[in-house]
C-alpha cells in the first residue's frame, strides 16, 4: 500500500484524528483534517491504493466505509482511474463526507427539529423543498400543493407552504409494518401522467397513494436521490422488525443506515455519481437487491447484531478493547455517531466509553464475507446476463411479433401439422394419427408424455453441451416487418386497443348471460343447463377417466370428418342460436359521490 488510508480514533470531544495530523479547534474545525493541500503535496501523484487494501482497512472506520458496501464504494471512487484509488480522490471524498456530516448535524440543531416533535432517537437525514424555487409537490388524487419534505430515521414529514411554519405537518411512518411500497412513478397536473420525476408512497393505512413530485429542468436525479435514501430507511426498519432488535441493536442498525446515506450523499455531491442497483453504497438497500441478499442480512445479524448485548456487558467490566473475546462485537457505527453529536439512544448507556475505531474483531465477519462473496458472484452473472438482454431488445409491436414468431417457429409448425390432420385434408395420415392417439390413451401412456418431453429437452441440452463442441450460439436472424411511420403505428395501436375492448365486452356479456341462467331469469334455459350439468356429473362419476379421455379425443378429432362435418356445423348453429336467446343480466354503473371524491 502506497499511502495510509486511515488511522482513526475518537478523542472524546466529537472529533476524528487522522494520522496525527494537525486539526482545527474542536467546535469549528474539520472532522478529518485542516489543510488537504499540504498533505497532497507530500504524496506522489503516481502512488495509488488497490481494492484489497482499501476493503481490508477502510471498514475499520465506520464513517468512511461499511463492510457490506466497501467494494461498491471503491468502484465509485475509482470509476475514472482504472481501478486504483488516488489520494486526491480519497481526499475529495473525505471533504464531501465532512460537509455532509456537518450539514446533517446543523439541521438537527435548527428550529425545524423541534417543530417536527421527533421521537427519542429520531434523526433528520434530508430536507428538500425549503427553497421557493425548488419546492416539492405532493399529489393526492388530482390535487397538488407545494411544501417541504423531511426524511428522518423513522418517517417522512410533509409540511405545506400554504400554512404557517410548523403547522399542518403530515407524517408518513416508515417504521411500522403496514405493507408500504415506495417506487418511482409518473405524475403531472390534474393527475395526468406526463413527467417521470415523482416518488409514489403507498401503505395499508392510506386510502389513496401519495405522490411526491420533484420538479427540475434536468433529469430525474433529484427524485432518484430521494427514492434511494427513503428506501434505505424503509429497509433498515424492516430489518429491525424482522430480527426484533433491542434498543442498542436497533440504534446500531439505524447508525449503519445513517452513515450509508451520508456516504451516498457525499459521493453524489463530490463526483456527481448516483450508483444504482448492485453498485449502490447503501447497506440495507444493497442487501435487498443482491441475489441471496437475505443470507447477507442473516449473516450480518448472526455475526454482529446478535453479539452486541454480550459485548456491551463485557465492555462495562473491561478497560481495554483488546481484552475482548474474538466472538464479541462492538457497535462501532453507534459510537461513531454519538461522538459526532448524534443521540440515537433514549438514554446515555453506562457502557459508552472511548474505544478505538481501529479495533476490528477479526473472525466475527468471516461468514458475512463468505455470504457477500457468494452474492457478489451471482450479481456479476446477473449483470452480464442483463447486458445481453439490453442488447436484444427491439422496439415496435410488429418487430416484437416477428421475433416471437421466429423463436416459436418449431411449436408453430407442430401446431399447423396437428391442425391440418384434424381437418382431414389427408384422410390416410389423419386416420393413422387418430389410431396412434387412441393407442396411447388406451395403453395409459398419457401420463408419460410430459416426462418424455422433459427428457427429450434434457438430452438435447446435454448433447449441445458435450457433443456440440461448445460452439457459440448462432445469431438468430429475423426478417423485420415493413417500417411504418408514426401515424400508421398509432392506427395499429388503436386497432389493437379496440380488439382488446371487444374481447373484454364479449367476456362480460358471457358472464352476465350465465348470471341470468344461474338466477333463473330464463326458466327454460335454466332447466336445460341444469339437466346437462346433472348428466355430465353422473357421467364423470361412473365412467372411468381413461374412457372419458378416449371419447373426448375421438369427439374433438373427428368433428371435421366428411361423415360428421355436416352434423357438426348444424350442432354449432343450434348452440349459437340458443345462446343468442338468453338475455344478459342488467347492470348499472354507480358514480362516486362528489363529496367522497373531494375527500
Amino acid at each position: 500500500m502506497n499511502f495510509v488510508i486511515l488511522s482513526c480514533c475518537c478523542d472524546g470531544q466529537g472529533s476524528i484524528v487522522r494520522d496525527s495530523l494537525e486539526i482545527e479547534d474542536e467546535d469549528e474545525g474539520s472532522i478529518f483534517y485542516a489543510n488537504s493541500t499540504n498533505l497532497a503535496v507530500q504524496v506522489d501523484d503516481k502512488k495509488t491504493v488497490g481494492l484489497n487494501a482499501f476493503a481490508r482497512i477502510a471498514p475499520s472506520c465506520p464513517i468512511i466505509a461499511d463492510l457490506v458496501t466497501v467494494h461498491n464504494l471503491f468502484d465509485v471512487l475509482t470509476s475514472s482511474s482504472g481501478g486504483r484509488l488516488h489520494f486526491l480522490v480519497y481526499d475529495k471524498y473525505l471533504k464531501s463526507l465532512d460537509r455532509e456530516l456537518r450539514s446533517v448535524k446543523g439541521i438537527m440543531q435548527s428550529p425545524l427539529a423541534s417543530s417536527l416533535h421527533l421521537d427519542a432517537g429520531e434523526c433528520i437525514l434530508a430536507i428538500d423543498g425549503d427553497k421557493p424555487i425548488h419546492p416539492v409537490l405532493q399529489h393526492i388524487g388530482i390535487s397538488a400543493w407545494p411544501g417541504r419534505l423531511v426524511l428522518t430515521t423513522h418517517a417522512l414529514y410533509f409540511q405545506s407552504i400554504r400554512v404557517g411554519y410548523g403547522d399542518n405537518i403530515v407524517k408518513y411512518d416508515l417504521a411500522t409494518d403496514s405493507n408500504q411500497v415506495i417506487k418511482r412513478d409518473l405524475t403531472g397536473p390534474l393527475g395526468v401522467r406526463l413527467f417521470d420525476k415523482a416518488v409514489m408512497y403507498k401503505s395499508s393505512t392510506l386510502t389513496d397513494p401519495i405522490y411526491f413530485d420533484f420538479p427540475e429542468l434536468g433529469g430525474p436525479s433529484r427524485r432518484d436521490y430521494w427514492l434511494a435514501i427513503t428506501r434505505e430507511v424503509l429497509q433498515v426498519n424492516r430489518f429491525i422488525r424482522k430480527f426484533n432488535l433491542g434498543d442498542v441493536q436497533r440504534a446500531e442498525a439505524l447508525s449503519k443506515a445513517i452513515l450509508g446515506i451520508l456516504r451516498y450523499s457525499a459521493v453524489k455531491e463530490a463526483f456527481h455519481i448516483a450508483p444504482s442497483h448492485f453498485k449502490t453504497t447503501l447497506t440495507f438497500s444493497l442487501a435487498e437487491k443482491l441475489p441471496k441478499g437475505d443470507m447477507v442480512l442473516e449473516a450480518l445479524y448472526n455475526n454482529y447484531f446478535q453479539l452486541l448485548d454480550s459485548s456491551l456487558s463485557h465492555l462495562a467490566t473491561d478497560s481495554a478493547v483488546d481484552k475482548m473475546p474474538e466472538n464479541h462485537s462492538v457497535p462501532f457505527s453507534l459510537y461513531a455517531l454519538s461522538r459526532m453529536g448524534f443521540l440515537l439512544l433514549k438514554r446515555k448507556d453506562e457502557t459508552e466509553k472511548e474505544i478505538s475505531f481501529c479495533a476490528v474483531c477479526f473472525g466475527v465477519t468471516k461468514s458475512l464475507e463468505a455470504a457477500l462473496e457468494e452474492s457478489i458472484c451471482y450479481s456479476e452473472r446477473i449483470e452480464s446476463a442483463r447486458a445481453t438482454v439490453d442488447q436484444v431488445k427491439v422496439e415496435g409491436i410488429d418487430a416484437n411479433l416477428a421475433l416471437m414468431q421466429e423463436l416459436l417457429f418449431p411449436l408453430i409448425q407442430v401446431g399447423k401439422i396437428v391442425y391440418s390432420l384434424s381437418q382431414w385434408e389427408d384422410p390416410l395420415k389423419s386416420l393413422l394419427f387418430l389410431a396412434f392417439m387412441l393407442y396411447v390413451i388406451q395403453r395409459g401412456l398419457v401420463s408419460y408424455i410430459v416426462p418424455f418431453v422433459f427428457l427429450t429437452f434434457a438430452v438435447v441440452i446435454l448433447w449441445r453441451k458435450y457433443i456440440g463442441g461448445g460452439k457459440l450460439l448462432e445469431v438468430l436472424e429475423v426478417k423485420p416487418p415493413p417500417s411504418k411511420n408514426a401515424v400508421e403505428q398509432i392506427l395499429i395501436l388503436q386497432e389493437a386497443i379496440s380488439k382488446l375492448e371487444d374481447s373484454l365486452q364479449a367476456v362480460n356479456i358471457a358472464l352476465l348471460k350465465f348470471r341470468s341462467v344461474l338466477f333463473a331469469s330464463v326458466p327454460k334455459a335454466t332447466e336445460v343447463v341444469a339437466a346437462v350439468l346433472i348428466a355430465a356429473a353422473t357421467f364423470l362419476v361412473f365412467v372411468p377417466s381413461r374412457h372419458l379421455l378416449l371419447m373426448f379425443a375421438l369427439e374433438l378429432y373427428t368433428r371435421e370428418m366428411p361423415l360428421r362435418k355436416q352434423n357438426t356445423e348444424k350442432f354449432r348453429r343450434r348452440i349459437r342460436e340458443w345462446w343468442a336467446r338468453i338475455p344478459a343480466a342488467p347492470v348499472q354503473m354507480i358514480r362516486p359521490n362528489e363529496t367522497k371524491k373531494k375527500r
